[in-house]
């Protein structure tokens, strides 16, 4: 289950290091398909950190009311997920491993995000 907080300290992942470009997003909740396309991808530092936003660095929402997901690597293939809210809700989605199939997707217990 996908948890809210409220944001209390800046979201210094948004912040990201690298340049933005175009991934193929696909994100999946409770076994279904929420994002299925184009979304930037902003890599956050070398350790596979990373950021998703609407394409073009619109101010729009990614999905629903999700405006950017961010994957922040913990340690290696383990990553702390959340999701910032249009109402500027910090929404923390819990812990996922790296797929050893695909190295392009995480897995949590209730979500699945690939960024090609």
């Amino acid at each position: 289950m996908i948890r809210a907080t409220l944001l209390t300290l800046p979201l210094v992942l948004l912040a990201g290091t690298g340049q933005a470009r175009d991934a193929g997003c696909r994100i999946e909740q409770a076994g279904r398909v929420v994002l299925d396309r184009t979304c930037d991808f902003a890599p956050d530092g070398r350790d596979g950190s990373f950021t998703l936003s609407p394409r073009g660095g619109g101010q729009g929402m990614l999905f629903g009311s999700v405006s950017v997901v961010s994957v922040s690597v913990i340690e290696p293939g383990l990553a702390e997920v959340r999701g910032l809210t249009r109402d500027g809700i910090n929404s923390r989605w819990g812990t996922a491993r790296r797929s050893q199939r695909d190295g392009a997707c995480w897995q949590g217990d209730d979500f699945r995000i690939c960024a090609r």
